[in-house]
């Protein structure tokens, strides 16, 4: 079935491209979702029409994606969970923590399906680089550290470990008796 895209649509082509698609696509997913229209000669004269309409529409999509990605870019998030000694975690990061941390840090409006983990949940403890598909063919990375729930608590304001200075102390202690 040939259909005329009326936004661009990644592997077809577009706007105002024909592309030839099966039916059952045409009509279960891009006319309900008013990606595209049948290729009639009536079609294609109401689309040369709308063509400016639908650019300007298009760019302003684009617009919007690239202020998003422009505000989630580079953002560093540090994620705490349980941790087993061995950095297992009882559970694990998906994409749904990583939406709403996003979301709890800079104040944005990511959803889940925006966050690409094609490896799948984290579940082990570590840096991760995570890309975004913000749509529009626009995209960001941010950056999760996934840390064990009490290690925030063992570092003291200036970086170094408390651990390391108890551990010290409780040597002096011995030596000294």
């Amino acid at each position: 079935m040939n259909v005329i895209l009326l936004e661009k649509m990644g592997n077809l082509g577009g706007i105002g491209d024909q592309a030839t698609v099966k039916a059952g696509f045409a009509r279960n997913f891009l006319f309900p979702q008013g990606k595209a229209i049948p290729a009639t000669k009536q079609n294609m004269e109401e689309f040369e029409g709308r063509r400016a309409e639908l650019m300007a529409a298009h760019d302003a999509n684009v617009a919007a994606a690239q202020k998003r990605a422009d505000q989630v870019n580079g953002v560093e998030l540090r994620i705490e969970v349980n941790a087993s000694d061995e950095g297992r975690l009882f559970g694990s990061i998906g994409t749904r923590e990583i939406a709403d941390a996003v979301n709890a840090q800079v104040g944005s409006e990511l959803t889940k399906a925006e966050v690409l983990m094609p490896n799948g949940a984290f579940r082990d403890l570590g840096h991760y680089e995570v890309a975004l598909d913000l749509g529009f063919e626009v995209g960001a990375t941010i950056t999760v550290d996934v840390v064990a729930l009490g290690a925030a608590a063992d570092v003291s304001a200036d970086g170094s470990v408390i651990e390391e200075i108890e551990a010290e102390a409780a040597a002096d202690e011995a030596e000294a008796e």
